[in-house]
């Protein structure tokens, strides 16, 4: 008899899941399933799960393709589980190819291909449906985004659209989507939200048609070049009901929230100046290095750098100050902007092809908080006084590499209405952000003679 095993969450159960256990199934003779705990997916990164173990097992064993239900809680159990069941082959969907490899020394590897969309509709009756999502862009972001997907469960990236098609093809022959490249219509017609990845000149165009078509929009930053287009994108998904987010990552970091938590309770007393900077030296080819008109510095890490200075002086700065350093085509490799409020300073530093210390400096009259690079990702910090021998030392739960899944899982919890919060990162602070974004193209195209 041919022993196979698999796991898995199984939660929101879908058709996606009943088919591959379908296909597990036949594989061999005596099918075993995996379920994970709460507390595993916790620790291994997943978020947002919604249905308890109890539902999830039931949902696997209702198909009838399960000989055998265990439950799979701590790293390590699955070569424990080959051993002890004595398993045959080991099946695993192909979002995973070559992650468990290590495993063919106890058993065969099997890697099963998901076909795109196949999950796209659930099975269940209740108010949490599956959300398909779709990729606008297809670029190295969009491939570090859609592997954060499956962290977060209650949603799923099933089509990518590019008219661009040889970025296209090469972007689905490794990730199973519906590639779209001539009817952006079309794509949104088969999708319930929309991720925006494409070049930054194009984002506002994207999501206004997204908006207009019902569907929920998160889009990277900057989502705009002006004050006034982003006010009416804003409106306009108020007016259709839908969610739209700005993706500036750290917003949604647990220690992001827990730095403004710190800095707003008075430990270190008034705050009386905040510098934030983010710079790199990355590839030359680059937009953010060779994008003259819609790239550098400034564009591709300024919202960062503002965002902990909007968060806690607020948007009533009385002066803006911009200041940036050309370099070749006339792209800005190093841009400082001055904001100058009542009883507060605060400086945002950005870099492409500069390299500075990127921390996050917040100075108050009892004390100061010290976020190292990069800060951005932030998992740690520390409060420092006079007293140089006093150091509160805070640490937060980071998963992942990039932050993406807590964003993901934000926008997600918005759309479902089960606890997404908008103080994270306001309507009103996006806006605020554009207008500065507005006044730097201004200069620009002075400097540039645009």
């Amino acid at each position: 008899m041919k022993k196979i095993i698999i796991y898995g969450s199984f939660d929101l159960f879908h058709k996606g899941h009943y088919r591959i256990l379908e296909r597990a199934k036949a594989q061999g003779d005596y099918l075993i399933v995996g379920v994970t705990t709460e507390y595993y997916d916790r620790q291994r990164g997943k978020l947002n799960l919604v249905d308890p173990i109890m539902k999830r097992i039931e949902n696997v064993k209702k198909t009838g393709f399960a000989d055998e239900i265990i439950v799979e809680d701590h790293d390590g159990q699955k070569i424990e589980d080959i051993q002890k069941y004595g398993i045959d082959a080991i099946v695993f969907g192909s979002d995973w190819i070559g992650k468990f490899d290590y495993l063919n020394k106890y058993c065969k590897v099997i890697y099963l291909d998901r076909t795109p969309n196949i999950s796209s509709t659930s099975i269940r009756g209740d108010i949490m449906t599956l959300i398909k999502l779709g990729i606008v862009g297809t670029g190295r972001i969009a491939r570090r985004f859609f592997a954060e997907t499956k962290f977060v469960s209650g949603i799923e990236a099933v089509a990518a659209y590019n008219p661009e098609r040889d970025s296209l093809v090469n972007f689905t022959e490794s990730i199973p989507v519906i590639p779209y490249a001539e009817d952006y219509e079309e794509f949104l017609n088969d999708v319930d939200a929309v991720y925006v990845a494409s070049p930054n000149e194009t984002h506002a165009d994207y999501v206004r048609r997204a908006l207009e078509a019902g569907k929920h929009v998160l889009c990277e930053k900057p989502m705009t070049f002006t004050y006034d287009e982003a006010v009416d994108l804003y409106a306009l998904a108020k007016k259709h009901g839908v969610v739209l987010m700005e993706g500036i990552r750290a917003a949604y970091l647990p220690g992001f929230q827990q730095l403004l938590s710190v800095a707003r309770d008075g430990t270190i007393g008034d705050i009386c100046d905040i510098e934030a900077c983010f710079t790199r030296i990355g590839d030359p080819r680059s937009r953010e290095m060779s994008d003259a008109k819609y790239g550098g510095a400034f564009m591709e890490y300024g919202s960062y750098t503002m965002l902990p200075i909007f968060k806690i002086l607020g948007m009533d700065y009385e002066e803006v100050r911009l200041d940036s350093i050309l370099g070749k085509d006339g792209i800005d490799i190093f841009t400082k902007v001055q904001f100058r409020y009542k009883n507060a300073l605060a400086t945002s530093k950005t870099g492409a092809g500069v390299k500075s210390e990127g921390q996050l400096v917040i100075a108050g009259t009892k004390g100061y908080i010290l976020a190292q690079s990069p800060w951005w990702l932030i998992q740690s910090f520390d409060v420092r006084y006079e007293d140089a021998s006093r150091v509160d030392h805070y640490e937060a739960s980071f998963k992942g590499s990039d932050g993406f899944r807590y964003e993901i899982a934000e926008f997600l919890m918005k759309i479902n209405g089960t606890g997404g919060h908008d103080f994270k990162l306001t309507a009103e602070e996006s806006i605020a952000m554009a207008k500065v974004v507005e006044k730097f193209m201004s200069i620009r195209r002075q400097q540039q003679g645009f």
